[in-house]
């Protein structure tokens, strides 16, 4: 059986280690490398609380080490600032990126647009890779057409950066294709204490909580006359996202150009 060659970036990370643990359990894959600011030199596999894989974490990503790794694919989840240029790498390196990190401007993924059309790769971005939380956005989609009033709260960890949450934000996305802009809520309501009423997309209002103990969890909720719906997700484990990455390595080395979302992958 061939075997996709995978290069793990930031793989000290919870979300890294997690990756290691899976690629490691698949037949169809082989680490080839992995890459982090911290533990350099120590085995990777060691690192994610498994037996050695042979593989020793370098520093940051090189296009020199990308090719004599012979990865085809990287899977980055990396915060935003470090993100953007092991993109740039993988690509000039001809490796297919999978990015799971959130916080990347319209005019980076233009730019990653552009390089992966002329290096003719095909490269992955998604805002959640939970299979749950794409059917949560699905359905809220769907429940929008006749539920045109709606909240986002959003509920992560107290480590996580940005706020929303890109998944929050990609769900308002979804909604106002279908709802379109409008006033919510009283037209005289005002704050008494600025932010109260939270992020403000186009009329849809965005709460985020940051709290210990959490780890992902979203719910929209949508009012009606005598009536709410509300559509939750929650993410118990970083587990839950591996579905999703695997998935997308074994589909970006056929995708061409980029794609975001893993809505976009699922039959």
């Amino acid at each position: 059986m061939r075997k996709i060659k995978v290069y793990a970036v930031g793989v000290s990370g919870q979300m890294g280690q997690e990756v290691i643990r899976t690629v490691a359990k698949q037949e169809d894959m082989q680490l080839v490398g992995a890459s982090d600011v911290r533990n350099i030199g120590a085995d990777a596999g060691a690192v994610a609380g498994i037996s050695p894989l042979g593989v020793e974490i370098t520093g940051p990503v090189e296009s020199e080490t990308l090719r004599a790794s012979q990865a085809e694919v990287l899977v980055d989840f990396t915060g935003p600032q470090a993100v953007f240029k092991n993109i740039k790498t993988a690509i000039a390196a001809g490796v297919a990126p999978v990015v799971g990190t959130t916080g990347l401007k319209e005019q980076e993924l233009a730019e990653i647009r552009a390089l992966v059309d002329e290096a003719k790769l095909g490269a992955f971005l998604a805002p959640n890779f939970a299979i749950g939380a794409i059917l949560m956005m699905r359905f809220a989609q769907e429940a929008a057409k006749y539920f045109p009033h709606v909240d986002i709260i959003e509920l992560h960890h107290d480590r996580k950066l940005d706020a929303p949450s890109g998944t929050a934000l990609r769900t308002g996305e979804e909604i106002l294709k279908v709802r379109g802009p409008m006033v919510q809520g009283h037209p005289e309501e005002h704050e008494t204490v600025p932010g109260a009423r939270g992020a403000n997309l186009e009329g849809i209002h965005i709460h985020s909580v940051r709290l210990p103990g959490l780890v992902a969890h979203q719910e929209i909720l949508f009012g009606g006359l005598g009536q709410t719906l509300t559509i939750r997700h929650d993410a118990f484990s970083r587990e839950t996202y591996m579905p999703g990455v695997m998935l997308a390595v074994r589909k970006v080395l056929e995708l061409k150009g980029l794609v975001v979302g893993l809505e976009n992958l699922l039959d």
